[in-house]
């Protein structure tokens, strides 16, 4: 899917009403297929960016088009058909508590099933093959039937991207998806999603806090600043001191490991987007 935005501005989802744009101006163009990492310190208007382009968060200012479309001039059926070609994966992944992990997975795969079929799910999953596939490749096959509030924040994390692999969409917006995982299944994980993403064909969009990762995994970065494009480079073209600007006002975010996610302030933002896509 290719995405354009032109002078976008928009707020944090969860954000008060009234409160400054955390995505101000920004004009991109991504083209179909293509992987690209967004990186910045927090409060750069990352997570705002994936929420925006996932079509969650109505823009205040400018304009975004999907595959030449805007999104907002649609009808709410066509809305909710565009939104089943879109993966957004939060830093927290919004799992229901008490489900199995295979039900969790499988609802991945809902815009692309029948309502009977997917109700049916519920109660007898469909596919446990390609939910099992899916957890293998993340290390995690053998919590395929345990109960999501049984898992660690790690494997909350991996669900939610395994979840990425039964989706149809053909666009997988990826926000801070190593924060909880340890160095080897951070690697593991942006290997897969990469490889799966290209082999597919699918536009891939990722935030992450490590950026040594960004720069090896990704041919394209975005750097963004308060709200703001500080540039849109080859990852070969982004220097020490192009870093070092960016992250002037936060060094530590570069230079050590991610700051802790907050739980409620994801909660909130996760609980906005499911209202919004309803």
């Amino acid at each position: 899917m290719k995405v354009v935005t032109e002078r976008l501005s928009a707020s944090h989802p969860a954000a008060s009403k009234g409160a400054p744009a955390a995505l101000r101006e920004l004009t991109l163009q991504i083209k179909a297929g293509e992987q690209i990492a967004v990186i910045g310190a927090s409060g750069a208007g990352k997570t705002t960016l994936l929420h925006a382009i996932a079509c969650a968060l109505k823009p205040s200012a400018g304009s975004l088009l999907l595959d030449g479309v805007d999104p907002w001039t649609m009808s709410r059926g066509k809305l909710q058909q565009l939104r089943g070609k879109l993966y957004l994966a939060p830093q927290v992944p919004p799992l229901p508590p008490r489900q199995r992990v295979v039900t969790s997975l499988i609802a991945g795969k809902l815009p692309a099933i029948s309502f009977f079929r997917s109700l049916r799910s519920l109660f007898y999953p469909v596919d446990i093959a390609a939910a099992n596939a899916a957890l293998e490749r993340f290390d995690l096959s053998e919590k395929l039937f345990e109960r999501v509030d049984r898992l660690s924040g790690g494997e909350r994390q991996r669900v939610g991207l395994a979840r990425a692999l039964l989706s149809p969409a053909s666009l997988w917006l990826i926000d801070e998806p190593l924060s909880a995982l340890d160095p080897s299944r951070a690697e593991m994980a942006i290997k897969t999603l990469t490889d799966e993403a290209r082999a597919r064909g699918v536009t891939l969009v990722a935030t992450l806090h490590q950026v040594d990762t960004a720069l090896k995994n990704f041919d394209r970065i975005i750097g963004l600043q308060n709200g703001v494009l500080e540039f849109d480079l080859p990852s070969s073209a982004v220097t020490p001191e192009l870093l070092h600007a960016l992250y002037r006002q936060h060094l530590a975010e570069l230079n050590g490991p991610a700051p802790s996610v907050d739980l409620a302030l994801e909660a909130r933002a996760a609980a906005t987007v499911v209202m919004h896509c309803r």
